[in-house]
Parts: C-alpha cells; structure tokens; sequence
C-alpha cells in the first residue's frame, strides 16, 4: 500500500526452465487480493489484443537504455481489481501487481524463476536502469494469452464446490498447465473440510480470527488470524474450519492438485 508498482515480468515455461536450467518444474502462481485501495488499484496481466510482439520487444530494449520509458499499459492489460478478487498467471504470462493492492501471492516457488521484462524507470545503486532478463523473458512470453484470452480464463474463475447453511467452498484456480488447486472457504459457523491427498496451506483472506479443529484430536484447536498462514499435514487428517465469533470468515486454501 502506497508503494510503487511490482516490476513487470513473466516465469519461464516447464519445457525451457529443463532445457536451459535443468530445473523440473517452474514458477506457477496467482495474485488473491487481500486488499485494494483508490479507484486505481490494478494488476498488469497478459499482452493487449493487437500487440505486435516485435514492437513491444524494441520498446522494451529502449527503456532499458534509460531513453524512454516503456508505455507498459499500450502493451500489457490494465486489469482493475478489488479485494477478493485472484487472478491466476501460468507461466509464460506478462505480469505485474500494481500500487495499492495488499496481494496474497499463491506460487510454486516464490522467487527462482523471474525473468525481469521492466522496472518501471527504478534505478539501481550505479544510477542505471536495473538489470532485467530480456532475452529469456521474451523467450516465454506466451502472446495468445490477450485479452480476451486473459479475462476468460485467468480473472476470476470461480466456481462453487459445495455450498449450505452453514457456508459455502469456492473454487478458485488455478489455471489447467498449474499442479496446484486453490479454494475459498467462506462460513460464519463452521464447515468441514475434505482432504485430496495433500498436504494444504490455508490463509485467513476475512475477518478477525478462525478456527481449526480436528474431527479427530489428532492437532488442538489452532486459531488463525487476519493474513496470517498455516500448513496442515495431509497425515493430519480431517478438521473443519470455525468461525468462534459467529461472523463471516474467508480462508483460502491452497493445495497440489489430485
């Protein structure tokens, strides 16, 4: 909140993380707004429909030199967000979080594989532009991914699971090339959760405080507040999430996909 743009950038694709860093899974992830503030809160999402891709690449190596910046929102989609909205972004997709928007960042790993396409004009210690990874970044720049393409499958795709008078779990992700699943839990009374086989981490995204409680006794009572995380063990086993004060809880939960 009232910083500064996240710098734009893409993750590499499964196939050219091995074939360039002998790494065999790559960096997946999606934006969950925790909070947004001013009618300007936005993530940068996706290439524009009509985008010459040669143009956006020459426009990038300009900015770079410091010339000129880099009209990202010619190029990039512009997505106006709120709070609860999650955005997904598979590899290969341009991608930024932009001033004041709090984002819960669900990823397959949070900081290896980033390939810097712009700054924004940020300059590092020597007083130049700093450094970014253009020749990789625009290697995996996925350019399908426009946006329409952006709008129908990455924004908001929500889809209920279960649904009752005590609350209701949500699908919301993530996208078919990503190995994780992600799942808004919603109650203000207390729902049981259904293992998959995984391990999961969940993260209170509404309200003051939850509560997890075993069907078993195999963990004690764990209560988890605002934007804090947690991981529970799939040898854990069942548990169902509680709201103690009777008010509507959200907590998103992310999990491998079975």
């Amino acid at each position: 909140m009232n910083g500064q743009n996240l710098s734009l950038q893409v993750h590499p694709l499964t196939e050219y993380i091995q074939q360039h860093f002998n790494m065999h899974y790559t960096q997946d992830e999606s934006y969950y707004l925790l909070d947004a503030q001013g009618e300007d809160a936005c993530v940068y999402l996706g290439i524009r429909t009509g985008t010459d891709a040669l143009a956006m690449i020459q426009a990038l190596k300009e900015a770079q030199t410091g010339d000129k910046p880099f009209p990202a929102e010619a190029y990039i989609n512009r997505i106006p967000v709120k709070k609860h909205d999650h955005l997904l972004i598979p590899a290969g997709t341009v991608h930024c979080s932009g001033a004041n928007t709090m984002v819960l960042e669900i990823s397959a790993t949070p900081y290896i594989f980033t390939f810097k396409l712009w700054d924004w004009g940020r300059l590092d210690l020597d007083g130049r532009p700093r450094p970014i990874h253009l020749e990789h970044g625009a290697a995996n720049i996925q350019w399908y991914r426009n946006t329409e393409w952006v709008h129908e499958n990455l924004v908001n795709a929500v889809t209920i699971v279960y649904e009752s008078g005590q609350g209701t779990v949500e699908r919301t992700g993530l996208h078919e090339r990503e190995f994780l699943d992600t799942y808004r839990v919603s109650t203000a009374a207390e729902l049981p959760i259904r293992r998959n086989g995984s391990v999961h981490m969940l993260n209170l995204v509404e309200g003051g405080r939850a509560v997890l409680v075993s069907e078993d006794g195999s963990f004690a009572p764990m209560e988890l507040h605002y934007a804090e995380t947690c991981i529970v063990p799939e040898a854990a086993g069942a548990y169902r999430i509680c709201s103690p004060d009777k008010v509507p809880v959200r907590m998103v939960i992310a999990c491998v996909r079975g």
